[in-house]
C-alpha cells in the first residue's frame, strides 16, 4: 500500500525537487501539491494523505498556522515541516502546533525519506542540527511561564520576540504570518497587559524574564 504524500510549498524548485525524489522511492505517492497555508489546509481534510510535507512561510496564513488548523480538522495526517527555518521560536512554534517532524532544506534525501517514513509511523523527528537546539532548549533556563496568563501560546510569543526588539514585519516573517494578523496579536496583548505603547509592553516583558 503507498504512503500518500502532499507537499505544501511556494518554491518551485522545493516541490520539483521533492517530485523527482519521491517518484524514486517504491510505495511514495506524491498525491498533491500546494502553494499557500489555506491550500495544505483543504488538501489535508479532502485528500487525507498519510504525510504532509510543509514550509513555514508561505503566502496566506503560513505553515504554523495551517498546521494548527490541519493538526484540529485531520489529526490522522502526520506533518513533516522542510523548511530553511532552524531558530528556537519557529522550531517549537511548530512542535506546539502539531508538527512530528521538522527538517532543514538542504538535508540529504536519505534524511528526508527517513523522516517521511518516521512520522508516517508516528515517530517525532528532526535533522541533526535542530535536535541540537532542542536539547539546548529543554536543558536552558526560560522565563517562568507563569507570567501573563492571561496571554495565549502565540501572544506570549510575540511578546518574546517585541521584547527582543523585533518590528512587525520580522515578527510576521519568523512566524510565517500575514502583518495584519501580528498587528491584531499585539492589540489583544496590549489590551491584556493594559499598556498603551510597545516600550510599556517591553519594560512589563523584561521584567517578567523575557
Amino acid at each position: 500500500m503507498s504512503l500518500r504524500i502532499v507537499v505544501a510549498d511556494d518554491h518551485t524548485i522545493v516541490l520539483e525537487g521533492l517530485r523527482a525524489l519521491l517518484s524514486t522511492v517504491d510505495g511514495y505517492e506524491l498525491v498533491e501539491v500546494t502553494r499557500t497555508g489555506e491550500e495544505a489546509v483543504r488538501a489535508a481534510v479532502s485528500v487525507r494523505p498519510d504525510v504532509l510535507i510543509m514550509d513555514i512561510q508561505m503566502p496566506g496564513i503560513g505553515g504554523i498556522d495551517a498546521t494548527r488548523q490541519i493538526t484540529k480538522a485531520a489529526p490522522d495526517v502526520a506533518i513533516l515541516m522542510l523548511t530553511m527555518f532552524d531558530d528556537d521560536e519557529s522550531v517549537f512554534a511548530a512542535m506546539r502546533a502539531g508538527a512530528l517532524g521538522y527538517v532543514l532544506k538542504g538535508a540529504s534525501p536519505e534524511t528526508m525519506i527517513r523522516a517521511i517514513a518516521a512520522v508516517a509511523g508516528g515517530e517525532a523527528i528532526f535533522s541533526s542540527g535542530v535536535a541540537r537546539r532542542a536539547l539546548t532548549y529543554l536543558t536552558t533556563p526560560h522565563a517562568d511561564e507563569r507570567a501573563f496568563p492571561a496571554l495565549t501560546a502565540r501572544e506570549r510569543e510575540v511578546l518574546e520576540m517585541i521584547a527582543s526588539g523585533m518590528s512587525n514585519t520580522a515578527i510576521a516573517t519568523r512566524l510565517g504570518l500575514a502583518d495584519s494578523t501580528v498587528s491584531n496579536h499585539i492589540s489583544s496583548i496590549f489590551a491584556k497587559l493594559q499598556v498603551a505603547t510597545r516600550a510599556e509592553a517591553i519594560v512589563k516583558a523584561r521584567d517578567a524574564g523575557l
